[in-house]
């Protein structure tokens, strides 16, 4: 009913031209004036004609399109509903009054002549309204929307209410073809994608937005490349999870980041598990200043802890964690505190003074080319500053210990991933012997974490170039940071004790790839204007990681982006021995004996 009230000026527009119409048949085929009897029978069929016709119309859908985006659809529609209005109108004429003065070429004409005068004013409007726009607007961009869903419905709508916002939404393209030929606010569905680069240059886009938040890494990239291939300007929406209250505006928009592409599908986390774990408890994170740990932390904190406790031994970082947590969640109860977990001192003093009933241990040294000729930093941080909080957090009864481990644990070939992996094998031996569960959490690069590719290349981008990569086939595991601390939750609720949970990454991405579309996403061409050369492997780096060792038999868990490693079985006094050994070499600063150490504790590492 609200669209027939809407539509009405256009329906009486349409039935005037549908009786002007019906009337100018008529008068072609007879010489004027018209004779009394021909006189009587149009007006006695015009009713009818009127009736009929303007129902088909209806019916047909034409009135839910608008005359600014007149367009071929439509026009398939006008012709559609003249051929099946003359059908109808013959077939009731025959009944009213066996088609008497009706000339029989007056039905051949009327629908020809109903097209014409139908499609007309519509396609005048629209030529009117497109000059008289770009005339009072001289700033606006012509937007062509990829996804017709209900993030490209919001956005056009938000596109039409705004005027004055400098766009004007001319279509949309998308892969659904039941939607083709229709509308979304008004705005035609003229094709597929995979029709981008023809249907830009036809209606003189200056803007395509891609309207699909849910789109997996897969499409994105694809669609990236279809942009591309346009040279047009394009930006887009953040991610379904990144949309604030599901709304979608004109201020949601953003240019296309890296991120987009390599990301992962939505991930579904069971959040009434999570928050059961956390809710009400004190909760400690360890290096709560740096990249994993700070979404852990602004993580937590959504989920009503009765305390956060960050350990963290860079003033800045704690600084810059402390100030973004007290302004994002006032009523927190926050305590920031600077300290090293290999100072025994400061870590049972922390411990029995909050008394945290669940730890996230994110503390450890994580470069791998700098890790090789520093093995005694190495070890006395990711192995000894491990065990120490760990066993005292068994002291002070601490119900959960969380471990964030590396797939560079996994037949490590460095110093890195191999004081990792005997971090991995302590916590597995203490959860054996205490009452405190343990749990290992492993996965690939974050995207955008601190050390890691991403900022070193749009660094280089920045100033130029020549972007550096190792080698051109190496191939790394990539999950954005929200997601990778969102499934260390997940895990930390799931885990019973012993685990090792390895998140799937999906299918690893090729380094030399992921150079080459940041520099195309910032408006450069490869090898061209920004190049890329290859350094060679650096010490310790393998040309592809691995997620778990070929003895640990992957099982499927609750949640299906989560897997559990079957651990292997260890000695827990001989590995306590070691250890002590090892602190003792690291005491003395004898490199060479921690090597040995190592080796012994992790047989299947390898150096080069």
């Amino acid at each position: 009913m609200f669209l027939f009230i809407y539509r009405l000026p256009i329906i009486i527009h349409d039935s005037i031209i549908v009786a002007l119409v019906w009337t100018l048949a008529i008068v072609v085929r007879y010489d004027l004036p018209l004779s009394p009897e021909i006189q009587g029978i149009l007006w006695q069929s015009l009713p009818i004609v009127i009736l009929i016709q303007s129902i088909i119309l209806w019916y047909s859908r034409l009135y839910q399109g608008i005359w600014r985006f007149f367009s071929i659809p439509d026009i398939a529609i006008i012709f559609r509903a003249a051929i099946i209005g003359t059908l109808a109108i013959a077939l009731i004429l025959v009944l009213f009054n066996r088609l008497e003065f009706i000339p029989r070429s007056s039905l051949l004409f009327y629908p020809f002549f109903l097209i014409f005068f139908l499609g007309v004013p519509r396609l005048f409007y629209r030529l009117w309204y497109e000059h008289s726009f770009l005339l009072t607007t001289k700033n606006t961009q012509r937007v062509l929307v990829l996804g017709a869903g209900r993030a490209g419905d919001m956005l056009v709508r938000d596109m039409l209410r705004s005027p004055d916002g400098g766009y004007i939404p001319v279509g949309f393209l998308d892969d659904q073809k039941r939607l083709h030929g229709g509308k979304v606010q008004g705005v035609p569905i003229l094709g597929t994608l995979a029709q981008l680069t023809e249907v830009a240059e036809s209606l003189e886009i200056h803007l395509i937005v891609i309207a699909m938040p849910s789109a997996t890494d897969r499409q994105m990239q694809q669609v990236v490349e279809l942009c591309e291939k346009s040279k047009i300007p394009f930006r887009t929406l953040p991610k379904l999870d990144d949309i604030v209250a599901n709304q979608v505006n004109l201020n949601s928009l953003r240019d296309v980041d890296i991120d987009d592409l390599l990301g992962r599908s939505k991930v579904q986390l069971d959040w009434q598990i999570i928050q059961a774990g956390l809710q009400q408890k004190t909760v400690l994170v360890s290096g709560g200043g740096g990249s994993i740990g700070a979404e852990l932390c602004r993580q937590i904190s959504r989920l009503n802890p009765t305390a956060l406790v960050i350990l963290e031994r860079t003033e800045f970082n704690l600084y810059t964690v402390e100030m973004q947590l007290r302004q994002e969640f006032p009523q927190l109860q926050l305590h920031a505190c600077l300290g090293d977990i290999v100072d025994p001192i400061a870590v049972s003093y922390l411990l029995s003074h909050y008394r945290p009933q669940v730890i996230f241990h994110a503390a450890a040294y994580k470069h791998v080319p700098m890790l090789q000729t520093q093995i005694r930093e190495a070890a006395k941080n990711n192995i000894l500053g491990t065990k120490i909080l760990a066993e005292i957090a068994v002291q002070q009864g601490c119900e959960i210990f969380v471990m964030i481990s590396t797939d560079k644990a996994v037949n490590p070939t460095n110093i890195m991933g191999t004081t990792k992996r005997i971090a991995e094998i302590f916590c597995q031996a203490m959860n054996k012997n205490h009452h405190t569960r343990f749990i290992t959490v492993r996965f690939g690069n974050v995207l955008g974490s601190a050390g890691s590719v991403v900022p070193l290349f749009k660094k280089q981008i920045a100033s130029g170039g020549p972007i550096t990569v190792t080698h051109p086939e190496i191939t790394r595991y990539f999950m954005t940071i929200p997601e990778a601390c969102q499934l260390i939750l997940q895990a930390g609720a799931m885990g019973k004790g012993g685990e090792i949970f390895v998140l799937d990454m999906g299918s690893p991405i090729n380094i030399k790839y992921l150079a080459e579309q940041m520099i195309r996403l910032s408006g450069k061409v490869p090898d061209k204007e920004i190049k890329v050369i290859y350094t060679g492997l650096r010490p310790g780096e393998k040309l592809h990681e691995e997620l778990f060792h070929s003895e640990e038999k992957l099982q499927p868990t609750e949640h299906n982006k989560i897997l559990l490693a079957d651990h292997r079985p260890t000695d827990y006094q001989s590995l306590i021995q070691a250890l002590d050994a090892l602190k003792l070499a690291v005491d003395q600063y004898a490199d060479k004996q921690i090597m040995e150490i190592l080796t012994t504790l992790v047989p299947e590492m390898t150096t080069h």
